[in-house]
């Protein structure tokens, strides 16, 4: 869909309290987190303006991050699992 949002938090409630931890505590995953928020919101602006970049540029946008997205889901899913132990 277009310039749909794929904000983090939206996509993993149940990890709520993780994210809020992680991106406190964690130096990386917060760069993580700030990388994915600019890279989605430039791609949904990209999305607003009708894609004025050509469809190899904007699919290697959207597959950074998706491969964001599952890196920092690991972190988080590796950290959650962590405090049940």
């Amino acid at each position: 869909m277009l310039n749909e949002n794929h904000a983090f938090i939206l996509d993993f409630p149940d990890l709520k309290l993780d994210i809020v931890q992680l991106n406190h505590d964690d130096e990386k995953f917060k760069a993580d987190m700030q990388k994915y928020h600019q890279l989605d919101y430039d791609i949904r602006q990209l999305e607003i303006s009708g894609s004025p970049i050509d469809d190899d540029s904007m699919h290697n946008l959207k597959v950074e991050r998706m491969e964001l997205k599952d890196s920092l889901h690991k972190q988080l899913t590796r950290h959650h699992a962590l405090k049940i132990v």
